[in-house]
């Protein structure tokens, strides 16, 4: 991420393209059945849209990890790519570790935990964009269910598993120790939220209760997404 205060210093552009980069790096043509120049080609139409909000909202810059904020992140849905194969793929800002989904996670239920009707990705060809991502550290000690509900009320929408991993990967430096986040954009019918923490040195996918908080764990939204 560029580092700025003045916002016609953030490029954009440059943005758009390093996040395409990133994804190219870690195999995700090769994840979602594409060739490098195919993948490229499917996220191409999405670089203008993100150029233009982004200019638009001004924004100014910054470290990630003391704002907890990001201008935007590009999307790969898990029709393309899923969430068990690019979990792995995320690591700490400095480390080596490899995420990894939890074991409380019981075999074959993380597919079951999917966009809420308000938080299903727009557009048809599994990859969008999220604009005005805030890691919510405001909500850590809140109960999950309230923090929703206020994000519902100020007209911004929660993160997905898919969402929180790509702003995982893309930006790294957001998720850290006290400040990580539940991701209330999808759901399995129960109460359980997932989220993502650290643990053992490196990125973990898991979940907690609906009711019940943690100091460490706030709630991730973004103002809006676009295909």
């Amino acid at each position: 991420m560029t580092d700025s205060t003045h916002s016609p210093a953030f490029d954009a552009a440059a943005e758009f393209d390093r996040q395409v980069r990133t994804l190219v790096a870690l195999g995700y043509p090769a994840l979602s059945g594409r060739s490098p120049e195919d993948f490229a080609a499917l996220v191409a139409p999405l670089r203008a849209e993100a150029v233009a909000r982004t200019d638009r909202a001004g924004y100014a810059g910054g470290d990630p990890a003391v704002t907890g904020r990001v201008p935007f992140v590009l999307v790969v849905g898990r029709e393309l790519a899923p969430v068990e194969g690019t979990m792995p793929l995320t690591t700490l800002h400095g480390g080596r570790l490899p995420g990894f989904v939890d074991r409380s996670f019981e075999p074959g239920s993380l597919e079951r935990f999917v966009a809420t009707g308000p938080t299903r990705p727009p557009g048809r060809d599994g990859v969008h964009l999220l604009f005005d991502v805030e890691r919510g550290e405001e909500f850590c000690g809140v109960v999950p269910g309230d923090a929703l509900a206020t994000v519902a009320e100020r007209g911004r929408t929660p993160l997905t598993v898919e969402e929180g991993v790509a702003l995982l990967t893309h930006v790294p430096e957001v998720l850290v120790k006290n400040k990580c986040f539940s991701l209330g954009g999808s759901r399995c019918g129960d109460r359980r939220v997932p989220a993502l923490w650290i643990s053992k040195r490196a990125p973990k996918l898991g979940w907690c209760w609906e009711g019940n908080p943690h100091t460490w764990l706030g709630m991730a939204s973004a103002g809006a997404r676009r295909a």
